[in-house]
């Protein structure tokens, strides 16, 4: 079925001309508002590992998590001819620049390679890391910061310890933005508080306030061992039904302009981890309802920005 939306697997292979992989890699990295930087515990969603449950072997070098994710890509797609290296959980460039160098460079060394994308927050990109982004963009990768806002009400960004507001999202996607990086943004429907209408304001103001490339819209997967847990057992969280959530992202789809592209609809999360939505786990199915709900509605991305 063609897509109605502009999918980041059509656009890599369009812009490379084949297949791509995005290479998932543990650089090793913590967030500052785990440290202590500017807050303590973590977003309220976020497990021990970050949002890199799913990589392979997190404790290995760079240059042998590289290989093992690509050993195991290739065994379901074996006609992939390029890479993008993705710098996944925690935030990536939360350190001093010379860590970032050591950790970056073996990835962007790997054969085949041809960008980088770069997990991390809208307080952890001073100018020193940009123009370093930018450099490695002028030698000829594709360098995407992958930014993690995941709502832009500041009430709810409080409730969960984002620990950052909307203006420093905004300063941030400004300033790599003249520097020619490419922004993927990331949201994230089912936060506690956040009802459909505020779901669509969050796309509708990232579109309108930032200068984007790319979203990335999450499906809320509530872990065990987060502190969310207790906003659920209290009755303050309510998991989105599979038919709500998919009206949800076709509503955004509709208001996000053709040439952003959707990186994600949805998300991966452990079984043994997740709490709910249950539905979440059948991934393909929920991708297959959102193409069957467009198709009903005769829309299409953009038909409504």
């Amino acid at each position: 079925m063609e897509k109605r939306y502009t999918t980041w697997n059509e656009y890599l292979r369009q812009r490379f001309g084949g297949k791509v992989f995005k290479v998932p890699i543990d650089a090793g990295f913590d967030c500052p508002n785990r440290d202590g930087t500017v807050a303590y515990g973590g977003c309220t969603f976020c497990t021990v590992s970050g949002s890199g449950d799913m990589i392979l072997e997190p404790e290995a070098p760079i240059e042998t998590q590289f290989q093992a994710e690509i050993a195991q890509f290739h065994k379901k797609w074996p006609g992939a001819t390029h890479y993008i290296a993705y710098f996944q959980n925690f935030t990536n460039t939360h350190g001093p620049l010379e860590l970032l160098k050591e950790r970056f460079e073996p990835a962007l060394a790997q054969e085949n390679v041809v960008g980088i994308a770069i997990g991390t927050r809208p307080d952890c990109l001073p100018e020193a890391v940009v123009t370093y982004l930018a450099d490695i963009q002028a030698r000829g990768f594709d360098v995407w910061l992958d930014l993690g806002l995941q709502t832009t009400f500041e009430k709810t960004s409080v409730r969960i310890n984002r620990a950052h507001d909307y203006a420093t999202y905004m300063d941030a996607v400004a300033r790599c933005r003249a520097r020619g990086l490419n922004i993927c943004v990331h949201l994230i429907n089912g936060l506690p508080g956040e009802t459909a209408e505020m779901m669509l304001e969050n796309v509708r103001r990232v579109v309108r306030d930032t200068d984007i490339q790319g979203i990335k819209l999450h499906l809320l997967h509530l872990m065990r061992k987060t502190k969310m847990v207790r906003d659920y057992h209290e009755g303050e969280l309510q998991l989105l039904s599979r038919a709500d959530y998919v009206d949800i992202i076709c509503n955004q789809l509709e208001i996000i302009p053709k040439e952003i592209v959707i990186h994600r609809l949805t998300g991966d999360a452990p079984r043994e981890l997740l709490i709910g939505p249950m539905w979440s786990l059948k991934k393909w199915e929920v991708l297959n309802a959102i193409d069957d709900e467009m198709a009903r509605r005769g829309s299409f991305q953009g038909c409504k920005a």
